[in-house]
């Protein structure tokens, strides 16, 4: 498996598609990507050689906020709206949906605890 910016990468699959499953990158930026750096579209990803490896790994570090990088910028901004008590942050805060989702039914898909969330009657 390739090894980029961190992230094995499945070999088996093309190139434009295992490119996705680094944090931060989707199908358009990975077609983005293999077009800026000449690559096949249908190239397998076993078929990189180091010096591919090598030239996808500063393209992306020069290009683009991926992984570690962009999951802390992530982290920071829910931080900042948590400490300037926005509505946001709270919704944050407490684990409900931040998007204006409905919680009366729907909003059983988080982590952690049980929510109790509006008062039914039985």
């Amino acid at each position: 498996m390739p090894r980029v910016i961190g992230t094995d990468i499945p070999d088996n699959k093309r190139l434009v598609i295992s490119l996705t499953y680094i944090f931060g990158i989707g199908l358009s930026r990975a077609k983005d990507i293999v077009e800026t750096l000449g690559f096949d579209p249908n190239m397998r990803a076993r078929q990189l050689t180091q010096d591919d490896i090598a030239r996808i790994n500063s393209h992306l570090q020069s290009e683009y906020a991926v992984e570690g990088d962009l999951r802390r910028q992530v982290q920071n901004n829910i931080k900042r709206l948590i400490s300037i008590h926005t509505y946001r942050g709270l919704r944050h805060r407490i684990g409900l949906p931040v998007r204006g989702q409905r919680t009366q039914t729907n909003a059983r898909t988080r982590k952690g605890r049980k929510k109790t969330v509006a008062g039914r009657k039985k």
